[in-house]
């Protein structure tokens, strides 16, 4: 499906639904924001940072997770489907021993959280039809919370996974892992009547500034690497490059600091409809000028959601 198309078909839900959204957000804004995330590294990466951001902001913020490593939306309906077959088998408890079922029983929550595994998030094939059980099942469970999806973001540009993700979703660059699972998140979103936390577009703005993307360190020796040195990774959003007793390690699908900074600062702007670009929380590893243009590409990315939205 065209990518204009998903979008079109995307912002048909967008206004209406962030209006809502909106309004309830301003009308509970004494009362602490509750929000459930059902993810995996992923929604933890992007989630460090909020508790930070939000008490600046003067938010409260209660966060719940069920969240396991690498899981997929498959996999966690799986686990849900098991629970409800038989509460006593031990695969519908992968939570510390809890189910799904009783982590979002242990209170009334305003927002829930869905998203795919990274690996098999540029096919669109893989996320039904567990997106749409796991939403109805999660809104029969929590009827009044608003349920999305994170979009989650490509790999860095010189991840070597690259022409090694699922057949129906093959990506040969960050630029097309981010295209395509852009269109799978949003036409998912489309078919459920709700929308994404744009993650992987403010990741993908600045991975195509010019001025501000990473670029891999060509005077660094990657074959024979000098004992205990890193290459330079200026404005990584991912881990990449690391040293674990002089060898070097390569995470290209993990956020950064400055890329869970990015991910908290989106979050924050979607959860609160409001500006970050003045909040000063700033992690010790992040420069202030990098650290400035995330504060503006979050709200730029999430506010172009919005105007999209009034056309």
């Amino acid at each position: 499906m065209p990518i204009h198309t998903v979008t079109k078909r995307y912002n048909q839900f967008l206004l209406p639904f962030l209006f809502f959204f909106i309004l309830q957000i301003a009308s509970a804004q004494k009362k602490p924001l509750r929000l459930f995330l059902i993810g995996n590294s992923f929604s933890q990466n992007a989630t460090h940072y909020l508790p930070e951001l939000s008490k600046e902001g003067g938010h409260e913020l209660i966060i719940g997770r069920a969240e396991l490593g690498g899981c997929s939306l498959q996999r966690h309906w799986e686990h849900a489907a098991a629970a409800e077959a038989n509460p006593e088998d031990e695969k519908g408890k992968p939570y510390k021993d809890k189910s799904l079922k009783m982590l979002l029983s242990e209170g009334t929550w305003d927002v829930i959280t869905l998203q795919q595994y990274s690996k098999i998030s540029t096919d669109l094939s893989t996320y039904e039809p567990y997106a749409t059980k796991l939403y109805e099942y999660v809104h029969k469970l929590q009827p009044n919370a608003r349920i999305v999806f994170q979009q989650t973001w490509a790999y860095r540009s010189d991840s070597n996974d690259f022409g090694q993700l699922t057949e129906g979703g093959e990506a040969k660059s960050e630029q097309e892992m981010w295209e395509k699972s852009r269109t799978a998140y949003r036409t998912t979103a489309a078919s459920l009547h709700t929308v994404v936390i744009p993650t992987g577009d403010a990741f993908w703005q600045m991975s195509s500034n010019p001025k501000w993307a990473y670029h891999k360190d060509k005077n660094f020796d990657f074959k024979n690497p000098p004992p205990a040195t890193l290459p330079d990774q200026t404005h990584s959003l991912h881990v990449g490059y690391s040293l674990n007793k002089d060898k070097l390690g390569f995470d290209s699908h993990h956020a950064s600091p400055a890329g869970c900074y990015l991910g908290a600062l989106v979050w924050y702007s979607f959860l609160f409809q409001e500006s970050p670009v003045k909040l000063t929380f700033v992690p010790e590893k992040v420069p202030a000028d990098f650290a400035k243009q995330l504060r503006k590409t979050a709200w730029a990315t999430v506010k172009k959601d919005l105007k999209a939205s009034a056309h």
